[in-house]
């Protein structure tokens, strides 16, 4: 509730900061001490909960997994904002607003981890939603921003409508709004509540740009400003997984999924994975090519989903941190760049070897490459689909699929090592480098010692 109320609040503060503080780089510096207020926040709330989950009329339940995901949320937004927030005013004038649309996305997100209703999971996801339609098309210079916003309105607009007829469905089979009563996972499904399951998993499944409703992620990411393409990617994603988690964890709770929907979830899965990891092979453009990785990658996070079991919880965790963490960091290094191309990163390890050799751990990661987070990642969710028992089909796809993305990524390590090149860069100080480097030591740290953040849950 902390986090909620915090983020909340420094929304509305951001959007007074904009009027009162003409300074973009003091801007920039409010946002970031306002961000660790909202992070201290969300730690404190953990005195609250040492008797166990605390639910406030029937709406909300603040859990230790809640507040260590908005840490982990709340954490990744921190390091985006020191590594990315001074590209906001490339973007345009508005530097403040969008500080505080990222600030509201960031209460629905926490929002999305704590629902213990179907009303609240409609609005945490709207809340997610509105402001990302507005940071897609806020390049006012570009007019594939425009078309970006756009797509991306008109697309979360008939999602929308989905989930909403979805849990009325649900609603007029089960007689209630609250997760943990819809009591779904026991027995017999009906076919009233089952249609509305469906509708709402497929909501969910374009939020978190899972196939077949991924179709927008490559021209949204694409035509978005590249710094807000760098936080939807990363944050918002993860928010769109947690309320997945919640919903079916939640609903299903003491029984195992029934054999229909895991089938349902797997195809889904599969799907993902197979068609983002084949289709990031053929781009040549590192922009696009992260867009559709990320529909891979969303594709391991959903084993999370279809496994129930404390795997998945561990997973999703890690996955969200090492994704998030690593995703940002090689945004940052192309926001540095002039040209988003393969042939863009040409020589970069001469000219710029400290951005070479964090691109080259950030990559290693998405990868799952031993030693880094993302190698962890990958292994407790496909360990989790292993113990779910009926999977090892899935988790078969899955590893072939790792073994692709290998190709598209190691593609970045060759054009900056083993190819010639003058690539163009902005200027890039020293306090820009130090936080690279500390961003690829969180990574390299939890792919030695996930425990450190396993632990907590």
């Amino acid at each position: 509730m902390n986090a909620l109320i915090s983020t909340a609040l420094s929304g509305v503060v951001m959007m007074f900061a904009g009027l009162f503080v003409s300074n973009k780089q003091r801007i920039k510096f409010i946002a970031i001490v306002v961000l660790l207020a909202c992070l201290v926040a969300n730690l404190a709330e953990l005195s609250t909960i040492e008797a166990g989950d605390r639910t406030l009329y029937g709406m909300i339940t603040i859990s230790r997994f809640s507040i260590l995901f908005n840490a982990i949320a709340l954490g990744a937004t921190l390091i985006f904002f020191l590594l990315s927030g001074s590209a906001f005013e490339n973007v345009g004038e508005h530097v403040a607003d969008y500080f505080a649309l990222i600030f509201f996305i960031l209460s629905g997100i926490t929002l999305a981890s704590t629902f213990s209703s179907l009303l609240m999971l409609f609005l945490a996801i709207e809340i997610i939603s509105i402001p990302q339609y507005i940071l897609a098309g806020s390049d006012k210079k570009t007019p594939k921003s425009s078309e970006a916003s756009l797509k991306y309105f008109l697309m979360g607009s008939f999602s929308t409508g989905i989930l909403l007829m979805g849990i009325t469905l649900i609603y007029g089979a089960t007689g209630t709004f609250s997760v943990a009563d819809l009591g779904l996972g026991a027995g017999k499904v009906n076919t009233l509540a089952l249609c509305g399951i469906i509708l709402v998993a497929f909501a969910l499944s374009f939020k978190v740009s899972a196939a077949p409703f991924h179709f927008w992620t490559p021209d949204v990411y694409d035509g978005s400003p590249t710094v807000f393409t760098s936080f939807m990617a990363t944050v918002v994603k993860a928010g769109g997984f947690i309320a997945f988690i919640r919903i079916f964890h939640g609903a299903f709770i003491g029984e195992r999924i029934t054999a229909d929907w895991q089938l349902l979830l797997a195809i889904i899965t599969a799907a993902t994975l197979i068609i983002g990891n084949f289709t990031a092979v053929f781009q040549q453009s590192v922009k696009r090519m992260l867009a559709y990785s990320s529909i891979a990658q969303a594709g391991f996070m959903l084993l999370a989903v279809v496994s129930m079991n404390a795997y998945a919880t561990q997973g999703i965790v890690l996955y969200a941190a090492a994704y998030s963490v690593a995703t940002i960091g090689i945004f940052a290094v192309m926001i540095k760049l002039k040209d988003y191309t393969f042939d863009g990163f040409n020589g970069l390890a001469r000219t710029q070897p400290v951005l070479a050799i964090t691109t080259t751990i950030f990559v290693c990661s998405l990868a799952g490459i031993p030693l880094t987070a993302g190698f962890f990642a990958k292994y407790f969710v496909l360990t989790a689909a292993v113990e779910q028992g009926n999977l090892l089909w899935l988790v078969i796809v899955a590893v072939i699929c790792a073994a692709i993305s290998a190709y598209y990524y190691f593609r970045v390590i060759i054009a900056m090592y083993f190819k010639q090149g003058e690539p163009a860069t902005a200027p890039i100080t020293g306090g820009f480098k130090l936080m690279l480097i500390i961003t690829a030591a969180i990574v390299i740290l939890l792919g030695i010692f996930p425990g450190l953040l396993l632990q907590l849950i």
